[in-house]
C-alpha cells in the first residue's frame, strides 16, 4: 500500500505543476496586489479542491461528470470566469500604464474568493476526480477513506507548490516591480487567462 501511495502521490506532484488556469490566477493576483494577497487566493483554490472532494465522496460529482447539461453549465461559467478576469487584467494593466504612478492599481474583490470560484467552476476538476483519481487509490482501503487521502494530498501538494511559486515571484520582486516588466507580464497574463477561458469553452483542453 505504502508504494502504491508514493507512485500516486508522484502523480499527484506532475499533474500539480502543470501550468494551468490556478498558476495563471495566482501570478495575475500576486503581480498585481502582491504575495499576501496571492497567497489568499491559493487558500481559496486550495479550498475549492477539498470542495470538490467532498462531492466526489459524496458521488455528486460523478453524477455532474455524468450530466451533459449540468456539465455544459459549470465548463462555460468556468470560462466565462477566466475570460472575465483576463479582461479585467488587461483594462487595470491599460489603466496603470496611462497613469502617473507606474504601479498597478489594486486587484478588486476578495483573493480567496477569486482561488475558490476559480477552481469551483474548473471543469477538469470535475474530470480529474472522478476519472483518474479513483485508479489512483491505494488497493485494500475502503473507497471513501481513500479518496479523501487523495484530495487532502492533492489540496496539500498544490498549496506547496503554489505557495512556494508565490514566494519565488516575492524574492524577484525588484525586477517585477520594474513599470515595463510589470506590465509586460500583466499583458502576458491577460492573455493566458483568456486564452485558458477560450480552451475550457471549447472544451478542448
Amino acid at each position: 500500500m505504502l508504494t502504491h501511495l508514493v507512485a500516486a502521490t508522484g502523480v499527484l506532484a506532475l499533474l500539480t505543476v502543470v501550468p494551468g488556469p490556478d498558476m495563471a490566477v495566482v501570478t495575475r493576483r500576486a503581480l498585481a496586489a502582491g504575495p499576501r494577497d496571492a497567497l489568499r487566493t491559493v487558500g481559496g483554490i486550495a479550498t475549492g479542491l477539498l470542495i470538490w472532494g467532498v462531492l466526489t465522496v459524496a458521488g455528486l460529482a460523478a453524477a455532474l461528470a455524468a450530466s451533459p447539461g449540468a456539465y455544459l453549465v459549470v465548463r462555460l461559467l468556468g470560462a466565462g470566469y477566466l475570460v472575465f478576469l483576463g479582461v479585467q487584467a488587461l483594462r487595470q494593466n491599460r489603466r496603470a500604464a496611462c497613469a502617473d504612478d507606474p504601479a498597478a492599481p489594486p486587484t478588486a474583490g476578495n483573493p480567496w474568493r477569486t482561488g475558490l470560484v476559480s477552481n469551483v467552476l474548473n471543469p477538469k476538476i470535475v474530470v480529474f476526480y472522478t476519472g483518474l483519481l479513483p485508479t489512483l487509490a491505494p488497493p485494500g482501503m475502503p473507497a471513501a477513506r481513500a479518496m479523501s487521502l487523495l484530495v487532502l494530498l492533492h489540496a496539500a501538494l498544490t498549496v506547496a507548490w503554489l505557495g512556494g511559486y508565490v514566494l519565488l515571484l516575492s524574492r524577484a520582486a525588484p525586477v517585477l516591480e520594474k513599470p515595463r516588466v510589470r506590465r509586460a507580464l500583466g499583458r502576458t497574463t491577460s492573455v493566458v487567462l483568456i486564452g485558458f477561458g477560450l480552451v475550457v469553452a471549447v472544451g478542448t483542453g
